[in-house]
């Protein structure tokens, strides 16, 4: 079933792509409603599967953690200098 709306979704935003095209119709216009119904499409599919969609945001959130801690390691940066240490108080 999951098919099937993806295939309708991709002809929905096609078909309102190649209307937009012929007509007076900017295209800022055409593609606030093409996202639109990409948005909607994405809602219905997560109301439809909520467990593959945390998956998936899972995923995503783990890719870019990776990305990030990569890019830090590999960057090159030099370390931060110890904090000079203030006297101590100790009586």
């Amino acid at each position: 079933m999951a098919d099937t709306n993806n295939n309708s979704t991709n002809d929905n935003a096609t078909n309102n792509a190649s209307q937009g095209s012929g007509s007076d119709k900017s295209f800022i216009a055409t593609a606030q409603e093409v996202l639109g119904d990409a948005v909607d499409a994405t809602v219905q599919a997560v109301k439809e599967h909520p467990v593959a969609a945390a998956a998936v945001a899972a995923g995503a959130a783990a890719a870019v953690g990776g990305a990030v801690y990569a890019a830090t390691q590999l960057g090159g940066a030099e370390k931060a200098s110890p904090a000079a240490k203030s006297p101590s108080t100790k009586k």
